[in-house]
């Protein structure tokens, strides 16, 4: 793995983000609605940066491939939506690639009528979009690389931790790394 943004990098940016979104919502209550899981990293330490009263929601997306009419369709499934009527809304996610799962979470929750509904993500990916999509606050503009790190999982859910990100090599260079270092251990 290579790092591509340190800690000290994330926490600037973070930092910025969180002084952007607090002047926007100067005398009003932020009521975060944070994507789990990749986002709860960078949600959490986005919130602390953001000076006015904050209220945190959490959704899960699930995808589910499903079976109607003899056609198979690709659905997205959330958790159930808090309730929102006349309310600030940020939603907070860590990658905007394709924009599918978002632009669906953004309408499902315009249905309850907040007063305002925006976005900050953490990645933006724009040359994956498939929909017409722009997050409000953005962390960095980033290639079509996978990250791990900061609440970014690797396979099997490995690597959140990490207080930084890195680009995942390739599974091939993985293995030779654990076998070398096997070889160093015998």
């Amino acid at each position: 793995m290579k790092v591509a943004f340190t800690r000290q990098r994330l926490a600037t940016r973070v930092g910025q983000l969180g002084r952007a979104i607090s002047k926007d919502y100067a005398g009003r209550t932020v009521d975060v609605v944070v994507v789990l899981e990749n986002s709860f990293l960078f949600a959490a330490d986005l919130v602390r940066e953001i000076s006015r009263p904050v209220s945190c929601h959490f959704v899960r997306s699930e995808m589910r491939d499903v079976r109607f009419g003899g056609q198979e369709y690709r659905e997205i499934f959330f958790s159930a939506a808090p309730a929102l009527r006349g309310r600030d809304v940020l939603v907070v996610d860590a990658v905007l690639n394709t924009g599918v799962t978002q632009d669906f979470l953004l309408k499902r929750l315009e249905e309850g009528r907040p007063r305002t509904l925006r976005m900050a993500v953490l990645f933006d990916k724009p040359a994956s979009r498939k929909v017409n999509l722009k997050a409000e606050y953005t962390g960095f503009a980033a290639a079509s690389k996978e990250w791990v790190g900061y609440g970014l999982s690797g396979e099997g859910g490995l690597f959140r931790n990490l207080p930084y990100v890195a680009s995942r090599g390739v599974r091939a260079s993985g293995r030779a790394r654990r076998s070398s270092a096997r070889k160093k251990a015998s």
